[in-house]
């Protein structure tokens, strides 16, 4: 199980880009889309704010607004008609879409302007090194090796202030 998921994690990483993401997410298992879905957030707001320090400075906002746009082609799939572990999937990546929706707004509000601030240094963000094969879990200043340990398609805790301790 862990070599299968070692195997699929850099594959959905690499296919993300090829279709909507609405699409993209019946491709693989739950605990590989949901992980490719969370590398991704980590690039694309690595993305924004390099974007930003080029000079766009609606650069975060105009992200903020995809995720709000990828959010809502999420809802609008669960209001269709999906198998039991398609629609807990779909939940469960909405559950952390939202919160990295509200990292990410809170960011806005906060006037963020570098990846190196620790609004977004705090956050637990994934990414692939495709230098060492390996998924890595980063927040502040530790750096974990992912261990593919078979999650399932269980639901996630939701993600609030009391759950999130941040400034």
């Amino acid at each position: 199980m862990c070599a299968t998921l070692r195997h699929e994690i850099p594959e959905a990483v690499v296919t993300y880009e090829e279709k909507p993401r609405e699409q993209w997410i019946f491709d693989y298992p739950a605990q590989v889309a949901l992980t490719g879905t969370q590398i991704w957030w980590t690039t694309e707001v690595g993305l924004a704010f390099a974007r930003l320090e080029e000079g766009y400075e609606n650069a975060i906002k105009d992200y903020n607004k995809k995720q709000i746009s990828q959010l809502n082609a999420l809802i609008t799939l669960l209001i269709g008609n999906l198998s039991a572990g398609d629609r807990m999937k779909i939940m469960t990546i909405c559950t952390i879409d939202v919160h990295a929706r509200d990292v990410v707004a809170k960011m806005i509000i906060a006037k963020v302007e570098s990846s190196q601030a620790f609004t977004w240094q705090s956050q637990l963000r994934h990414r692939w090194d495709e230098e060492k094969k390996h998924c890595f879990a980063n927040i502040c200043d530790a750096q974990i090796q992912y261990s593919y340990e078979y999650l399932g398609n269980t639901p996630r805790l939701v993600i609030t202030p009391l759950t999130d301790r941040g400034p």
